[in-house]
């Protein structure tokens, strides 16, 4: 674990039912991003993740046994999870020409296919496109999930940063897996899939990209912004969602499934986005941190519209052959979000974090706007 030598516990606004913290904050003074710095390697969960740090630091790749692993476990996707970062950004000790390497992409690929099986095995296999985006479609009366605990009175600055740190290994690179889609789409599909991704890419504006929004959240809420700052933390269930869209998104063969997953990403946002941006303005927090979340309600209230009449119909008008791996897209991405809302809302009933055990990370101020 990476971890500067100020390991104090930095106090929460709105109190707290757990016993103490493991969320850092960004020191005072820092940088507003630091996401051109290698990002840190974490400390390894067993056989699999190990063989993969071993390649990464340049070494030989050890044999390991794949098939005795499990799938959805902490080692298999935290190996999965590590072999899939060369391709978005530096690490610490690790050169870039590791991204091919012969040796990590054959440590990788028996993992992925363990993985993908896995997830064959936990949702209906069927080319009903229509059925599996259904269900989205239609926002519960009765929800409980969790962004309807931290809007709702129960809801502290405690778990609010929790949840922020499980979404940080995806949202600080929002929509940078989807963009392996780009070159596997044609027509109006490609259109309306890059028109999607100029809008989550800022529209043109750096400052506006959804990925330096979130930093802004993060620090606004006391949290250290660094990309993988916070990785030894998340679990495996908030690994495989992450996971999931590299998979899809880095195989032409599951480009299907890739705009599946898109798809769910858009038409659930803005729901969601809007308990959140109404949970931060319960608790207080800074215009910056609500800044996030009132930009998806806006923004992808559009693109679930354009994600499922420009992109998914037009691909499938072209490859109707592809149906089947759209549905499994959609429903494998939604089965493995209601699995780690599962878990955390679990950890949290019992009163206990819903990260990983580790020590305790750099103190730094809490948000600056106490509580209502």
């Amino acid at each position: 674990m990476t971890a500067t030598a100020d390991r104090s516990e930095a106090p929460l606004p709105g109190g707290s039912r757990h016993r103490g913290s493991v969320l850092g904050a960004a020191a005072p003074g820092a940088p507003a991003s630091r996401a051109s710095a290698p990002a840190p390697l974490p400390e390894e969960r067993g056989p699999l993740s190990a063989a993969v740090l071993r390649v990464l630091r340049g070494g030989a790749a050890p044999e390991v046994d794949v098939a005795g692993a499990d799938p959805l476990g902490e080692d298999l996707q935290l190996a999965l999870y590590l072999s899939y970062e060369p391709h978005y950004r530096a690490l610490e000790g690790v050169e870039d020409e590791r991204e091919w390497d012969p040796a990590l992409l054959g440590l990788r690929r028996p993992m992925e296919r363990a993985f993908l099986a896995a997830l064959r095995e936990a949702v209906p296999g069927d080319d009903d496109v229509t059925a599996a985006l259904e269900p989205l479609l239609v926002e519960p009366v009765d929800g409980h999930g969790v962004s309807h605990r931290l809007m709702g009175d129960d809801g502290t600055w405690e778990l609010m940063r929790e949840y922020l740190v499980h979404r940080s290994l995806y949202q600080l690179k929002e929509s940078d897996p989807q963009a392996w889609l780009i070159p596997r789409l044609e027509g109006q599909a490609k259109a309306s899939l890059v028109a999607v991704a100029y809008d989550e890419f800022g529209a043109g504006r750096g400052e506006r990209v959804h990925a330096r929004l979130f930093a802004d959240l993060m620090e606004g809420a006391g949290l250290d912004a660094s990309y993988g700052r916070y990785l030894d933390l998340a679990p495996a269930t908030t690994l495989a969602t992450v996971n999931v869209m590299s998979l899809f998104g880095l195989h032409r063969s599951l480009r299907g499934a890739a705009a599946g997953n898109f798809a769910v990403l858009e038409i659930t946002s803005p729901p969601g986005a809007r308990r959140m941006a109404k949970a931060l303005e319960r608790l207080g927090a800074e215009e910056r941190c609500v800044r996030f979340f009132t930009e998806h309600i806006e923004a992808d209230a559009v693109h679930e519209q354009v994600m499922r009449r420009d992109v998914l119909g037009d691909l499938l008008d072209r490859e109707p052959e592809l149906a089947a791996d759209v549905a499994f897209g959609i429903r494998a991405t939604v089965w493995l979000d209601e699995r780690w809302e599962d878990r955390v809302l679990a950890a949290w009933d019992e009163g206990r974090s819903s990260l990983r055990p580790a020590a305790v990370l750099a103190g730094g101020p809490p948000p600056a706007s106490p509580a209502r």
